[in-house]
């Protein structure tokens, strides 16, 4: 499975009758999953993870003239979502409610509370400053681990779960999985496949401490989100990541996020850049995930609490086009479609990388090649003469320039070296057949 997600962030979309429109324009980017943002209704900070009742719809998404204690308007925007063949997937959050949920009163012993016997906001110290800490104080914090009344509590969650399916929801992302017990989500994933056996969970731990990731590897999760947005293609962590975790799930990464800034802020509006970050994260894991606008080089950052409509831009760039190319690549080609095996050939210095991509960690396992240019500024070359052939005599290659427009569909035939522009990412990749020429590998130096 190679989940292709388009996040819909409600507050920049509205009301629920807009959102098929959306995942019509998703649908034929190649997108097969629509990701919503928190539905529910919020606490007194407006923040859509600030949840303050999990079975009523936000008033900023309920239709003019409906019910706003019903959420019907909610399953007939699944429904149409969900007949585009798409596949709707929400927030679950059960780590905190909000401050002023009525399950504090109603059931207080579900809560984390501070020594003097007050419900406690979630809260980080920073690992580089102890002394700085952040306090959510629109927030209060679930103790899911507590003993007395876990039945219960565990009990309400899977019944969350089972409703949200019955509305039409395949998947959850599961937010900051990390901060809930493994014990717990194994529970909620097993409840929930008791529904729906193709349901899927996906598990965001982005900042959590590698030995809590590690933690979640029995929950049961099918994918979690990687932090390879963050990669500037110099350092080895991202690729120690992979290795690291691969071995947990499969991952989805992403060039931005509704928690980040917008590449096309941090850029200047460079559309090479725009199309080098999507083109890098379609092939470095199994899933892809791209927030609303991405395709038109929105430069606003989204916000839970302020982004309203309003706020929709006017199109900078159109990648449309673009998206479609690379989402079908990694929907139709194989090596693509999973998690694989990454290694850099040659080491992560110069102006060019290559990244070997393994389809499993075996010698006989199908191979092909990311090649990227860092440089925003200049050209750069990709010598391949220079790579030795491969022993065991590989299939037909083609060579796909994902990020031109003007580039054959079907691949070319590589030369010798391979020249890339500004920013440039490209593949290559089998295609089987007579070769076309020699399977690259380098000279055994690795990253």
């Amino acid at each position: 499975m190679t989940p292709r997600i388009y996040n819909l962030f409600q507050r920049l979309v509205g009301p629920t009758t807009r959102w098929a429109e959306h995942a019509r324009r998703a649908r034929d980017m190649g997108f097969d999953w629509v990701y919503l943002n928190p539905w529910h209704y919020p606490g007194f900070s407006g923040s859509l993870y600030a949840v303050k009742e999990y079975r009523r719809l936000n008033p900023l998404f309920v239709p003019a003239g409906a019910d706003p204690m019903s959420l019907e308007p909610l399953r007939a925007a699944l429904a149409e979502i969900s007949a585009l063949g798409m596949r709707p997937m929400m927030d679950l959050v059960i780590n905190h409610t909000a401050k002023d949920s009525p399950l504090i009163q109603e059931h207080p012993e579900w809560y984390v509370r501070d020594d003097r016997g007050e419900v406690q906001s979630p809260f980080v110290t920073d690992p580089d400053d102890p002394a700085k800490v952040t306090v959510w104080g629109d927030l209060a914090e679930i103790d899911n681990e507590t003993r007395h009344g876990r039945e219960e509590l565990w009990a309400y969650w899977a019944q969350l779960v089972r409703e949200s399916i019955e509305l039409g929801f395949h998947g959850f992302r599961c937010d900051a999985a990390y901060k809930v017990p493994s014990e717990l989500w194994r529970h909620l994933i097993e409840e929930a496949r008791g529904v729906d056996r193709e349901v899927r969970f996906f598990a965001e731990t982005l900042g959590a401490p590698t030995e809590d990731v590690a933690s979640l590897a029995d929950a049961g999760f099918d994918f979690f989100f990687n932090s390879s947005k963050w990669w500037e293609f110099n350092e080895s962590w991202a690729l120690d990541q992979h290795e690291e975790f691969r071995t947990i799930a499969p991952s989805v990464a992403f060039p931005e996020s509704h928690d980040t800034t917008r590449v096309a802020a941090d850029s200047g509006g460079d559309e090479a850049v725009q199309r080098q970050r999507y083109a890098f994260a379609a092939a470095f894991s199994a899933g892809i995930m791209m927030p609303v606008g991405y395709e038109f080089g929105f430069r606003r950052q989204v916000n839970v609490v302020e982004t309203v409509p309003t706020h929709w831009e006017r199109r900078a760039m159109d990648l449309r086009a673009f998206v479609k190319r690379v989402n079908g690549l990694k929907a139709g080609h194989a090596l693509l479609r999973g998690e694989g095996v990454l290694r850099a050939l040659g080491g992560l210095k110069g102006d060019t990388l290559v990244l070997e991509r393994h389809a499993a960690d075996t010698p006989a396992a199908e191979r092909g090649w990311i090649l990227i240019n860092k440089r925003k500024d200049s050209g750069g070359e990709v010598p391949l003469a220079q790579l030795a052939p491969d022993s065991q005599g590989a299939g037909e290659y083609r060579l796909f320039r994902v990020c031109r427009d003007d580039a054959p569909e079907e691949g070319e035939e590589p030369g010798a070296t391979v020249a890339l522009e500004r920013a440039e990412v490209a593949f290559i990749l089998p295609v089987g057949g007579i070769p076309l020429y020699p399977s690259p590998v380098l000279n055994e130096e690795r990253r």
